[in-house]
Order: C-alpha cells, then sequence, then structure tokens
C-alpha cells in the first residue's frame, strides 16, 4: 500500500510540472507584475460571480412576487 502512495505521490508531482502556472515564472519579474495573469482571472470570476447573483436575485425576487400574487388570488 505504501508503494502505491508513493507512486501515486511521484505522478502527481510529474503532472503538476506540466501544469502551466498563472504566474511569470521569469525570476527577474518581482512583486504583484509576477501574478498579473492570475490576478486578472480572479478579477473575471468575481465580476462573473457577481453578475450571475444578480441575475438570480432578480428572477428571485421576481418570481416571489409572482408567487404571492398568485396566492392573493386563492383568497
Amino acid at each position: 500500500m505504501f508503494a502505491k502512495f508513493t507512486n501515486f505521490l511521484g505522478e502527481v508531482k510529474g503532472e503538476l510540472r506540466k501544469a502551466k502556472w498563472p504566474w511569470e515564472s521569469d525570476p527577474k519579474v518581482k512583486g504583484f507584475r509576477k501574478y498579473k495573469e492570475l490576478i486578472d482571472s480572479t478579477v473575471v470570476v468575481l465580476i462573473a460571480v457577481i453578475l450571475l447573483a444578480g441575475f438570480v436575485q432578480f428572477w428571485d425576487f421576481l418570481l416571489v412576487l409572482v408567487v404571492n400574487f398568485l396566492n392573493g388570488l386563492g383568497h
């Protein structure tokens, strides 16, 4: 079992070396500029999440009004 786990970790390490990481690999680049791609991607994801949350909230509010209106008709 220990050999399988060690083999698994070795394969994971090899795959992670193949990955393209979202920060600059040039050692001359310092500070926030090193993480420009990571920061840009994070901002895009946050904007998308905020827009999606607004869309869902709008439709939730609208459907609550419709359901409350229809319930009021039955009384």
